[in-house]
């Protein structure tokens, strides 16, 4: 026997090893699951969508509310992005609840509402990659499909010792091609869980624990010691720091007990979401110490600006809090000031008819709704006499825009809701988890 017929054995062993243990070992020690104690593809579906970048923990009891309200692909399809967000709310990367509801349209349009078990169809819908299509198939229909995700990749590199950089294209579809092979035939499913269920709790990032693992005894970077060292991977480009300026507008009057909120562009970053107003730190104080507070005058200054430019009657007044969002190319990094909303004030004649129709933007009910229209016609046509008004210097610079998306046609054509809102109006309205937690912060101190 030459050297590499031996080497071609001892790796078939090694692979036969593999996917006979892995199996035993989950089918005794596997977690039971919301979505394991079924095999609705939808069910399926959804689970693999949460868990993309988010822990288990953290997914159960989203999952189970999801499918609650949500029980079928119909209800998913026909319901209000709204609603749809609002249930998403607190679980982040929020594009991945617009493509699955979108999907979900595709496939009550295309497929009378049952999830396809076909592999062209499953990854022509929106949202679904190679392992997601893998994991639909292989879990719901026991499809010999691999689904490939970091922690797979993560027990491959080491078990058969493979040195390739995961971050790599090629080598996705390397580790692709061997899962295949090992998937025990009519075990599809089992398997690609057992991938998964191990890399999650056993073949971890860091500090893997080897001695309670099934496969331990043929893991090629155990027996070479290099455990630790594996996988590689190239380190991802940190995301870019973003110093921003937030108001907390408290109402008053009418408004008492309110704060004001407002919707983002419809495209983009978070769309159609909503937030305290904020915009970019003036830029020749944004180069300081991430998370240091901007020297009072310049950050009260951009605010009253940028509310003035926004339509938005208040006036900053202290230091609220900080807080920080992380996406996955941006830190934003919030000083929030607690601003106080402050009655119209008389105009000269030249400029009341600019100020009106601000005004007559608001819409009926207590809610107040504003549109951005409104401040961006007043910044052309007398922001100045405006300003001077409200006792605010006018801006030496372009104006401001209400959002900065990178897409400017987009931000100048959106609508820019605005609306007060109390403590009992948030559940009507989707907010990214770092808005929720400062509405939620600020009701508490209330006491409301």
């Amino acid at each position: 026997m030459t050297t590499d017929e031996k080497h071609i054995e001892i790796q078939q062993e090694a692979k036969l090893f593999f996917s006979r243990f892995l199996l035993e070992w989950y089918h005794l020690q596997k977690r039971d699951l919301p979505w394991r104690r079924h095999r609705n593809p939808y069910y399926i579906w959804i689970s693999e969508i949460m868990l993309q970048q988010t822990r288990v923990d953290t997914v159960i009891p989203y999952f189970n509310r999801f499918i609650e309200q949500f029980p079928t692909v119909e209800a998913l399809a026909d319901a209000p992005e709204e609603e749809v967000l609002k249930c998403w709310e607190g679980l982040g990367y929020y594009s991945r609840a617009r493509n699955l509801q979108h999907a979900a349209k595709q496939v009550k349009e295309l497929y009378g509402g049952q999830v396809p078990d076909d592999r062209d169809a499953v990854f022509g819908l929106k949202g679904v990659g190679p392992y997601t299509a893998g994991a639909i198939l292989s879990i719901a229909f026991n499809r010999p499909e691999p689904a490939v995700d970091g922690n797979v990749m993560r027990v491959l590199s080491r078990y058969f010792r493979i040195e390739d950089d995961i971050a790599k294209g090629p080598t996705r579809v390397k580790m692709e091609k061997l899962a295949a092979e090992l998937i025990p035939e009519g075990e599809a499913g089992s398997f690609n869980q057992a991938l998964m269920e191990l890399g999650a709790l056993i073949c971890t990032p860091k500090s893997p624990r080897c001695l309670p693992c099934p496969v331990m005894e043929h893991c090629a970077a155990r027996l070479a010691g290099c455990e630790a060292s594996l996988p590689v991977k190239t380190k991802a480009k940190p995301p870019r720091p973003e110093e921003r300026l937030a108001a907390l507008v408290e109402g008053r009057g009418e408004h008492a007990g309110r704060v004001l909120i407002r919707q983002r562009p419809a495209s983009g970053l978070l769309a159609r979401m909503w937030e305290l107003p904020h915009w970019p730190a003036p830029p020749a104080e944004a180069g300081g110490a991430r998370g240091a507070l901007l020297p009072e005058a310049a950050a009260l200054d951009r605010l009253r600006r940028s509310m003035s430019q926004a339509g938005i009657h208040a006036r900053p007044e202290e230091h609220w809090m900080a807080a920080e969002h992380t996406f996955s190319h941006i830190v934003w990094t919030l000083q929030v000031y607690r601003c106080r909303e402050e009655a119209a004030l008389p105009l000269a004649a030249e400029s009341r008819a600019v100020y009106g129709a601000a005004q007559a933007e608001r819409a009926d009910g207590a809610d107040g709704v504003l549109g951005a229209d409104a401040g961006a016609a007043r910044a052309e046509r007398g922001d100045s006499l405006l300003a001077a008004a409200l006792g605010v210097q006018p801006a030496e610079d372009a104006p401001l825009a209400l959002f900065d998306s990178g897409d400017a046609a987009a931000d100048a054509a959106d609508s820019g809701a605005q609306r007060w809102i109390s403590r009992e109006d948030m559940k009507n309205y989707a907010f990214p988890n770092v808005f929720l937690k400062l509405l939620n912060s600020y009701f508490d101190e209330q006491g409301t």
